[in-house]
């Protein structure tokens, strides 16, 4: 049975599914929450219920018309975004838990889409690193640093969370293309892309 976890993993590896215009439907990872992610020539759904249209993995999965469809009318869709992975270093954390930062709004959205979320950063300061179990169930990093502080900060930042992650571990992270600044932290600390994700959730029923 091909899993996302697995899908991704394989990824992280260099090993991608073949670019052949296909596509495979898994099961979603969190309870309401659904998500269209895309490989080069691939694509894979991760939702309930029947599909509103046609699918392909040449582009068609992030079709603006399928995920309006499939979140509903009255539904929440996320950005469309750059998916990306590295791994965890392990080793003596270099970041501490931040209770104080626990109302940050990467915290907050982390808290809506991602489970068992930790609010991290260092001794003071405002640079807020959140991880939680995130896409297919894997460590997720989401971060920011104040924008003053911009320029190696948010490198140096991204680096010191993979030692919040044991040796190895596979960590994704989704960033919105239009997010320069993060994009370029997530890839100067060793991260590299692997593909787009979008998620989505339905409304709730009346």
């Amino acid at each position: 049975m091909t899993t996302l976890a697995g899908l991704l993993c394989d990824a992280a590896d260099g090993r991608f599914p073949p670019s052949d215009g296909g596509w495979v439907r898994v099961p979603p990872w969190r309870a309401g929450v659904g998500a269209v992610l895309a490989f080069t020539g691939f694509a894979v759904l991760a939702v309930d219920g029947p599909l509103p249209r046609q699918v392909d993995g040449f582009g068609g999965a992030h079709d603006p018309r399928l995920i309006t469809a499939l979140a509903g009318p009255d539904g929440w869709i996320d950005s469309l975004d750059a998916l990306l992975v590295a791994r965890g270093t392990g080793g003596p954390p270099a970041l501490r838990a931040r209770n104080d930062l626990a109302d940050h709004p990467r915290a907050a959205f982390a808290r809506a889409v991602r489970d068992d979320v930790r609010v991290l950063g260092r001794a003071d300061g405002d640079d807020v690193a959140v991880l939680g179990r995130g896409i297919a169930g894997l460590a997720e990093l989401s971060m920011e640093v104040p924008a003053g502080r911009r320029g190696g900060a948010g490198r140096a930042l991204v680096r010191d969370a993979l030692t919040c992650v044991p040796d190895g571990e596979v960590v994704v992270a989704a960033v919105a293309p239009g997010n320069a600044a993060s994009l370029r932290a997530l890839l100067a600390a060793g991260f590299v892309p692997i593909g787009s994700s979008q998620l989505f959730r339905r409304a709730p029923a009346p």
